[in-house]
């Protein structure tokens, strides 16, 4: 079954190019070349997705058989159903996928530009798709069926392309309380301590606000991570965090510790080159 991302990609790139026209004309330090690495690394995710997408096919099958009863979906509240459990599960995955270094070295692909701009949204891991399955299990023993999930959250990801602009400022106070927005999202690709590690939400909003962990757009965002790499380079942009979590790991000296590098917060060695060690 065709995603409908893909089928997405040539509204994608239309979109991008109008985005890039304006850009040229409006801000003096566009970066091209940024752009371009951009969308190489999104047609490399493709790419890699197809194969590696495998994983969650045969895992979200294997477990459906074991929901207690399937979901039919000839009805408006089964599709209104899935989105909200996709949504809720994207919300968690995308949440752990900054919390837990492991997954963090294949998000970071996305976070690692120094701008924001819907080139932005393409910008995705080549080999994320190895473990973000975990996350979608419930959907599977729910009973929904692979299709329909394969269907919706595709919907869900095109949804969050369009949000990766500074183009589009605040919307009505209504939709901005319940849906993600531009103004959500700059929030999350931002590193100004007040908006770090915010707004994880994919299509809604509401799941932050429930969860703690939305804040409002207040001051002008700076975008990129907290360890910046400046490379364009397709493979170092995927690899690079896991080299640094290796590094990291060499300098523990215990199991604890180097287990620590793996699943503890990405942001730990900044913690602890702040922290005064005590004893």
């Amino acid at each position: 079954m065709t995603s409908p991302v893909t089928i997405a990609i040539p509204f994608f790139a239309m979109l991008i190019a109008l985005e890039v026209f304006l850009a040229l004309r409006k801000e003096e330090n566009y970066d091209r070349k940024d752009t371009w690495t951009n969308i190489a690394l999104g047609l490399g995710s493709v790419l890699f997705g197809s194969v590696l997408g495998s994983i969650l096919v045969v895992s979200y099958e294997f477990l459906y058989q074991f929901a207690p009863y399937k979901i039919s979906m000839n009805t408006v509240g089964a599709w209104i159903a899935l989105m909200l459990t996709d949504d809720f599960c994207y919300y968690w995955f995308h949440r752990f996928s900054h919390e837990v270094r492991f997954l963090w070295n294949f998000h970071v692909v996305h976070h690692s530009s120094n701008y924001f701009n819907l080139s932005v949204a393409v910008r995705q891991s080549w080999f994320g798709n190895i473990a973000n399955w975990i996350f979608y299990i419930p959907i599977a023993l729910m009973g929904f069926p692979l299709w329909a999930f394969t269907t919706m959250h595709g919907l869900n990801l095109i949804y969050q392309f369009w949000i990766h602009t500074k183009y589009i400022k605040k919307l009505p106070a209504w939709f901005e309380f319940v849906f993600n927005t531009p103004s959500h999202h700059r929030v999350h690709h931002a590193v100004n301590e007040i908006y770090l590690d915010k707004n994880y939400g994919g299509i809604f909003i509401i799941w932050d606000r429930i969860f703690g962990t939305f804040t409002e757009e207040s001051e002008e965002p700076r975008y990129g991570i907290l360890k910046p790499i400046y490379s364009y380079n397709w493979l170092w942009i995927n690899t690079h965090a896991w080299f640094e979590m290796l590094e990291a790991m060499k300098e523990r000296k215990t199991l604890k510790g180097k287990l620590r590098c793996i699943f503890g917060r990405p942001a730990m060695d900044f913690d602890e080159m702040i922290q005064p060690q005590i004893g």
